[in-house]
C-alpha cells in the first residue's frame, strides 16, 4: 500500500470537512421540513422518533461510513446494561462502559490510524453520545432508585421516571439534529420536544419563578435562526481568513522566540488562540440553529415577551471574548459539556470534585497528551483564580473607576491564562507543549 503524502492527507482532511458542512446544511433544511410537516399536532411521537433516528443514521453513514456502527454498538451495550443490570448500580456501569468504549475507539483511531489528523473522525459524535448515555443513566437512577429528599432541585427536575424503550433511546442518542455535532441535552427536554409539550411551563429559574412560558401561541425560531446563521457566516469567514496567518505552532519556533520581545510573544499568543475559536463558534452555532429549525431549544420568554431559543446553546461569544475571570470563560464555553460534567461528576464526586471533573474532561476529550497537560494546568489556574479573586477583588469595589480598572486587568489576565492553559490542547503532543511551557517566562 503506497504511503500517503502530506497532500493526500490535506485532501482527506478537506473532504471530511466538506462532508461535515454539507451534511449539516442538509440537516438544517431537513429540520425545517421536520418542524412543518412532522409537527406534533400532525403526527405521533412514534413517527417523529422513527424519522429523526433514521435520518440521523443516514447522515452518520454518509460522513463516517461503516464506522458509524460504533454508535449502535455503544448505544446497544449501554441499553442492555440499563435493562438488565439493576437500578442500584446501572448508572455506574453505563458510565464505565460508555466512557471505556469511547476511549477504546479514540486510542485505536489516534495511535493506529491517523495521529494528529483533524479529520471528521467518528469519535466526535461518540463523545456526544457518551454524554447522553451517561446523563440518561444517572437521570434514570435519580428517578427510579433514589428518594425525592435525596435529590437536588436540578436532579429532581431532570429525573426520568420510566425506562425509555429502545426507539426512544436511539432517537435521543442519534437523532439527525445532533448526531454530527451535538449538543447534548437532557432526556426530558428531548422528549418534551418530540411530544410537543416543550411550550408548557415546566422549568424554573434559580429564584424559583417560572421563566415566562406563559403564552399559548407557539413561538417562532425564525429570528434566532437567522441571527445564528449570520454568526456562522461571520465566524467561518474569520476562521478561513485569519487562522492561517497566526498558527499557534509559531509560538514555539526557535527563531520567533529568539527574535521577538516577550510582550509581542504574549500578544501573538493571544491573537493565535483568538483565531482558533471561530471554528468552534461556527460548528456549535450551526448545530444550535439546526435544532432550533426543528423546533427544539425553546427556553421561555424574555422580559420584553420575545422567545428565547437558547435551551441547548453551547456558547455565548461576547461573554467568552470579554470574560473577566477564568470561571466566566469556562461557564460560557461548551456550555452543555460543562453542565454534563457538573451533573455527572462535580455534584456527585465525594472527594476533590474539581480535580475529578478536570480528569473526566481530559479522558472524554481523547488520548492526546496535550489534553491532559491542559486540564492539569486548568486545575492550578482555577485554584489560583479563586484565591486571587477572593483576596484582591475587595480592594477594587470602592468606586466605579476602581471597578473598571479591575475589569480591564482581570480581562487581560484571564485571556493570557486561558491561552497559556489551552496551548497544549492545540499542539496535542508532549514535546511541543513542554517546549512552550519551558520557554515561557510567565
Amino acid at each position: 500500500i503506497p504511503e500517503l503524502t502530506s497532500f493526500d492527507y490535506f485532501l482527506v482532511c478537506l473532504l471530511s470537512q466538506v462532508n461535515f458542512v454539507v451534511c449539516q446544511l442538509f440537516a438544517l433544511l431537513t429540520a425545517f421540513w421536520f418542524r412543518l410537516y412532522l409537527h406534533p399536532s400532525k403526527t405521533s411521537p412514534f413517527i417523529r422518533h422513527v424519522v429523526a433516528t433514521l435520518l440521523g443514521f443516514y447522515l452518520a453513514l454518509f460522513c463516517f461510513g461503516w464506522y458509524a456502527l460504533h454508535f449502535l454498538v455503544q448505544s446497544g451495550l449501554t441499553y442492555s446494561i440499563m435493562m438488565f443490570a439493576g437500578l442500584e448500580h446501572m448508572h455506574k456501569l453505563c458510565f464505565i462502559v460508555a466512557l471505556g468504549y469511547l476511549s477504546f475507539c479514540q486510542v485505536t483511531r489516534v495511535y493506529v490510524f491517523d495521529y494528529g489528523m483533524y479529520s471528521a473522525d467518528f469519535t466526535g459524535p461518540m463523545m456526544v453520545i457518551t454524554q447522553k448515555i451517561t446523563s440518561l443513566a444517572f437521570e434514570i437512577h435519580d428517578g427510579l432508585a433514589r428518594k425525592e429528599e435525596q435529590l437536588t432541585p436540578s436532579q429532581r427536575c431532570l429525573a426520568v421516571r420510566r425506562m425509555p424503550n429502545l426507539l426512544e433511546y436511539l432517537s435521543y442518542n442519534c437523532n439527525f439534529m445532533g448526531i454530527l455535532a451535538g449538543p447534548t441535552c437532557s432526556y426530558n427536554d428531548y422528549m418534551a420536544f418530540i411530544e410537543g409539550t416543550a411550550y408548557q411551563p415546566r422549568h424554573l429559574e434559580a429564584n424559583g419563578r417560572e421563566n415566562g412560558k406563559y403564552k399559548h401561541t407557539e413561538p417562532s425560531p425564525k429570528n434566532d435562526i437567522i441571527s445564528k446563521l449570520c454568526t456562522c457566516a461571520i465566524s467561518l469567514a474569520i476562521f478561513l481568513s485569519v487562522s492561517k496567518l497566526c498558527p499557534v505552532e509559531r509560538s514555539i519556533d526557535d527563531k520567533f522566540m529568539a527574535s521577538t520581545p516577550f510582550i509581542l510573544q504574549v500578544l501573538y499568543l493571544y491573537l493565535s488562540m483568538l483565531a482558533t475559536r471561530p471554528k468552534y463558534y461556527f460548528i456549535w452555532t450551526l448545530s444550535d440553529a439546526i435544532n432550533n429549525a426543528a423546533g427544539f431549544g425553546f427556553n421561555g420568554y424574555n422580559k420584553d415577551g420575545t422567545p428565547r431559543w437558547d435551551l441547548i446553546s453551547n456558547l455565548r461569544i461576547l461573554d467568552i471574548e470579554f470574560a473577566t475571570s477564568f470561571k466566566m470563560f469556562l461557564d460560557n464555553w461548551n456550555i452543555q459539556t460543562a453542565l454534563w460534567l457538573k451533573r455527572v461528576c462535580y455534584e456527585r464526586c465525594p472527594i476533590n470534585p474539581t480535580a475529578a471533573t478536570f480528569l473526566l474532561s481530559a479522558m472524554w476529550h481523547g488520548v492526546y497528551p496535550g489534553y491532559y497537560l491542559t486540564f492539569l494546568t486548568g486545575i492550578s489556574m482555577t485554584m489560583a483564580a479563586r484565591a486571587l479573586r477572593h483576596n484582591i477583588r475587595p480592594y477594587f469595589l470602592g468606586s466605579t473607576t476602581h471597578r473598571s480598572i479591575y475589569d480591564v486587568i482581570t480581562w487581560a489576565g484571564t485571556q493570557i491564562a486561558i491561552c497559556y492553559t489551552v496551548v497544549p490542547f492545540v499542539l496535542l503532543a508532549v514535546g511541543p507543549s513542554l517546549k512552550f511551557y519551558s520557554s515561557s517566562e510567565m
